[in-house]
Protein backbone atom coordinates (compact mmCIF):
# COMPACT_ATOMS: atom_id res chain seq x y z
CA UNK A 1 0.00 0.00 0.00
CA UNK A 2 1.47 3.68 -0.55
CA UNK A 3 2.39 6.02 1.65
CA UNK A 4 0.55 8.13 0.73
CA UNK A 5 -2.80 6.51 0.82
CA UNK A 6 -5.73 8.42 2.54
CA UNK A 7 -6.64 5.22 4.64
CA UNK A 8 -3.00 5.92 6.31
CA UNK A 9 -2.82 9.55 6.33
CA UNK A 10 -6.55 9.87 7.17
CA UNK A 11 -7.60 12.35 4.73
CA UNK A 12 -11.26 13.08 4.46
CA UNK A 13 -11.23 14.41 1.11
CA UNK A 14 -8.96 12.53 -1.76
CA UNK A 15 -7.59 14.81 -4.03
CA UNK A 16 -9.30 14.69 -7.80
CA UNK A 17 -6.60 12.49 -9.69
CA UNK A 18 -6.90 15.25 -12.78
CA UNK A 19 -5.40 17.96 -10.32
CA UNK A 20 -2.23 15.45 -11.35
CA UNK A 21 -2.93 16.34 -15.52
CA UNK A 22 -3.10 20.26 -14.06
CA UNK A 23 0.09 20.13 -12.96
CA UNK A 24 1.63 18.39 -15.92
CA UNK A 25 0.73 21.64 -18.00
CA UNK A 26 1.90 24.35 -15.59
CA UNK A 27 5.01 22.69 -14.49
CA UNK A 28 7.26 25.99 -13.60
CA UNK A 29 4.31 27.12 -11.80
CA UNK A 30 3.83 23.66 -9.94
CA UNK A 31 7.68 23.48 -9.05
CA UNK A 32 7.88 27.25 -8.10
CA UNK A 33 4.87 27.22 -5.67
CA UNK A 34 6.79 23.88 -4.38
CA UNK A 35 9.93 25.59 -3.90
CA UNK A 36 8.01 28.34 -1.81
CA UNK A 37 6.19 25.76 -0.02
CA UNK A 38 9.97 24.09 0.94
CA UNK A 39 11.38 27.52 2.19
CA UNK A 40 8.08 27.63 4.26
CA UNK A 41 8.37 24.02 6.23
CA UNK A 42 11.89 25.09 7.21
CA UNK A 43 10.61 28.27 8.69
CA UNK A 44 8.02 27.06 10.59
CA UNK A 45 9.80 24.45 11.94
CA UNK A 46 12.57 26.87 13.08
CA UNK A 47 9.62 28.48 14.01
CA UNK A 48 8.24 26.31 16.65
CA UNK A 49 11.93 25.53 17.57
CA UNK A 50 12.45 29.21 18.51
CA UNK A 51 8.73 29.18 20.31
CA UNK A 52 9.32 26.23 22.43
CA UNK A 53 13.03 26.12 22.73
CA UNK A 54 12.29 24.74 26.41
CA UNK A 55 11.62 21.30 24.73
CA UNK A 56 14.51 19.66 24.16
CA UNK A 57 12.76 16.50 22.61
CA UNK A 58 10.81 18.88 20.03
CA UNK A 59 14.62 20.79 19.00
CA UNK A 60 16.33 17.52 18.64
CA UNK A 61 13.18 16.29 16.69
CA UNK A 62 12.90 19.41 14.18
CA UNK A 63 16.44 20.90 14.11
CA UNK A 64 17.60 18.12 11.30
CA UNK A 65 14.25 18.62 9.59
CA UNK A 66 14.79 22.47 8.75
CA UNK A 67 17.74 20.84 7.11
CA UNK A 68 16.07 18.38 5.11
CA UNK A 69 13.08 21.03 3.64
CA UNK A 70 15.80 23.68 3.28
CA UNK A 71 17.72 20.36 1.34
CA UNK A 72 14.31 19.94 -0.76
CA UNK A 73 14.12 23.61 -1.24
CA UNK A 74 17.63 23.44 -3.49
CA UNK A 75 16.58 20.27 -4.99
CA UNK A 76 12.90 21.60 -6.49
CA UNK A 77 15.41 24.96 -7.51
CA UNK A 78 18.07 22.78 -8.91
CA UNK A 79 15.42 20.72 -10.95
CA UNK A 80 13.68 24.53 -11.99
CA UNK A 81 17.56 25.82 -13.05
CA UNK A 82 18.03 22.45 -15.59
CA UNK A 83 14.94 23.63 -17.26
CA UNK A 84 15.24 27.01 -17.76
CA UNK A 85 12.82 27.91 -15.15
CA UNK A 86 13.01 30.98 -12.92
CA UNK A 87 12.10 31.34 -8.94
CA UNK A 88 9.65 33.64 -9.65
CA UNK A 89 7.69 35.40 -7.07
CA UNK A 90 6.14 33.84 -3.25
CA UNK A 91 2.27 33.12 -3.93
CA UNK A 92 -0.29 33.42 -1.41
CA UNK A 93 -0.99 29.69 -0.06
CA UNK A 94 -4.67 29.86 0.48
CA UNK A 95 -4.84 26.44 1.20
CA UNK A 96 -2.18 26.95 4.49
CA UNK A 97 -3.82 30.74 5.66
CA UNK A 98 -7.37 29.13 5.44
CA UNK A 99 -5.74 26.08 8.06
CA UNK A 100 -4.27 29.38 10.50
CA UNK A 101 -7.77 31.05 10.42
CA UNK A 102 -9.14 27.94 12.14
CA UNK A 103 -6.16 27.89 14.71
CA UNK A 104 -8.34 28.34 18.42
CA UNK A 105 -7.73 31.49 20.17
CA UNK A 106 -7.44 32.25 23.78
CA UNK A 107 -5.91 28.87 24.49
CA UNK A 108 -2.68 28.24 27.01
CA UNK A 109 0.60 27.35 25.47
CA UNK A 110 0.06 23.57 25.89
CA UNK A 111 -3.20 23.97 23.90
CA UNK A 112 -1.62 25.89 21.38
CA UNK A 113 1.51 23.78 20.74
CA UNK A 114 -0.82 20.82 20.11
CA UNK A 115 -2.73 22.51 17.79
CA UNK A 116 0.09 23.84 15.73
CA UNK A 117 1.58 20.18 15.69
CA UNK A 118 -1.41 19.03 14.26
CA UNK A 119 -1.65 21.84 11.17
CA UNK A 120 2.13 20.99 10.44
CA UNK A 121 0.90 16.77 10.45
CA UNK A 122 -1.86 17.99 8.24
CA UNK A 123 0.39 20.32 5.70
CA UNK A 124 2.65 17.23 5.41
CA UNK A 125 0.00 14.79 5.10
CA UNK A 126 -1.81 16.74 2.62
CA UNK A 127 1.95 17.27 0.60
CA UNK A 128 2.34 13.50 0.71
CA UNK A 129 -0.99 12.85 -0.92
CA UNK A 130 -0.32 15.40 -4.00
CA UNK A 131 3.32 13.87 -4.66
CA UNK A 132 1.90 10.58 -4.49
CA UNK A 133 -0.24 11.62 -7.98
CA UNK A 134 2.36 13.34 -9.14
CA UNK A 135 4.66 9.99 -9.08
CA UNK A 136 2.12 8.61 -10.36
CA UNK A 137 0.71 10.34 -13.25
CA UNK A 138 3.37 13.11 -14.72
CA UNK A 139 4.43 11.32 -18.20
CA UNK A 140 8.24 12.36 -17.74
CA UNK A 141 9.92 9.07 -15.45
CA UNK A 142 12.30 11.46 -14.12
CA UNK A 143 10.28 14.12 -12.28
CA UNK A 144 7.77 10.75 -11.49
CA UNK A 145 11.31 9.53 -9.41
CA UNK A 146 11.92 13.20 -8.63
CA UNK A 147 8.24 13.09 -6.61
CA UNK A 148 8.18 9.79 -5.61
CA UNK A 149 11.27 10.68 -3.08
CA UNK A 150 9.17 13.76 -1.68
CA UNK A 151 6.18 11.34 -1.20
CA UNK A 152 7.79 9.10 1.25
CA UNK A 153 10.06 12.18 2.60
CA UNK A 154 6.75 14.08 3.83
CA UNK A 155 4.81 10.54 4.78
CA UNK A 156 7.72 10.69 7.37
CA UNK A 157 7.53 14.09 8.47
CA UNK A 158 3.55 13.74 9.13
CA UNK A 159 4.51 10.84 11.04
CA UNK A 160 7.07 12.95 13.12
CA UNK A 161 4.39 15.60 14.10
CA UNK A 162 2.03 13.12 15.28
CA UNK A 163 4.61 11.64 17.40
CA UNK A 164 5.64 14.68 18.66
CA UNK A 165 2.16 15.63 19.69
CA UNK A 166 2.26 12.11 21.23
CA UNK A 167 4.94 12.36 23.30
CA UNK A 168 3.84 15.95 24.58
CA UNK A 169 -0.14 14.94 25.37
CA UNK A 170 -2.67 12.17 25.81
CA UNK A 171 -2.77 9.62 23.19
CA UNK A 172 -6.52 10.10 23.17
CA UNK A 173 -6.40 13.69 22.96
CA UNK A 174 -3.95 13.61 20.09
CA UNK A 175 -6.82 11.36 18.39
CA UNK A 176 -9.62 13.65 19.27
CA UNK A 177 -7.55 17.29 17.88
CA UNK A 178 -6.39 15.10 14.64
CA UNK A 179 -9.77 14.29 13.84
CA UNK A 180 -10.91 17.69 14.58
CA UNK A 181 -8.47 19.06 12.29
CA UNK A 182 -9.21 16.50 9.15
CA UNK A 183 -12.78 17.97 9.71
CA UNK A 184 -11.57 21.20 9.55
CA UNK A 185 -9.47 21.05 6.55
CA UNK A 186 -12.40 18.82 4.44
CA UNK A 187 -14.22 22.41 4.75
CA UNK A 188 -11.28 24.53 3.66
CA UNK A 189 -10.80 22.19 0.68
CA UNK A 190 -14.63 22.26 -0.25
CA UNK A 191 -13.76 26.14 -0.05
CA UNK A 192 -11.06 26.02 -2.37
CA UNK A 193 -11.06 26.06 -6.56
CA UNK A 194 -8.40 23.45 -7.57
CA UNK A 195 -5.65 24.73 -9.56
CA UNK A 196 -2.93 23.14 -11.12
CA UNK A 197 0.07 25.74 -10.54
CA UNK A 198 -0.19 25.08 -6.90
CA UNK A 199 0.76 22.46 -4.61
CA UNK A 200 -2.12 23.04 -2.16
Amino acid sequence: MSTADNSILGLKMPTDPRWADLASVSLEEILTDHAFCEQKAATQCITLIQRYADREDLVNALSPIVTEEWGHFRMVWAEMKKRGFVLGKQRKDEYVNLLLANEPKNVHGEEKLLHKLMICALIEARSCERFRLLSENLEEEALRKFYHKFMVSEAGHYRLFIDLATQYFDAAKVREAWQQWLKIEEGVLQQLVPRGDRMH
